[in-house]
């Protein structure tokens, strides 16, 4: 799964720059997740930053976009591939 953030965010601003695959961008009124370039961390970290600096807990995983730990770390591969 992707993550989400739930309109809880209060635009802290802590979760954005901790995204390694800059996922994370200002929406109409509060934070999103690109589900397209979320790997909740997988191939970066052990657990998904933004959850862990989110002072409100407002980073669910996404249940309308289901991935397993292998498609994660396709994905991983394909968008740091990408920036070399």
């Amino acid at each position: 799964m992707a993550l989400l953030i739930t309109d809880d965010c209060i635009n802290c601003d802590v979760c954005e720059p901790e995204c390694p695959n800059e996922a994370i961008s200002m929406g109409l009124e509060y934070y999103q997740i690109d589900p397209n370039k979320c790997t909740e961390c997988v191939g970066h970290f052990d657990e998904p930053q933004c959850q862990q600096v989110c002072p409100v807990a407002c980073i669910p995983f996404d249940p309308a976009w289901r991935e397993t730990p292998e498609q994660l770390l396709a994905k991983y591969t394909i968008l740091t591939a990408a920036k070399v």
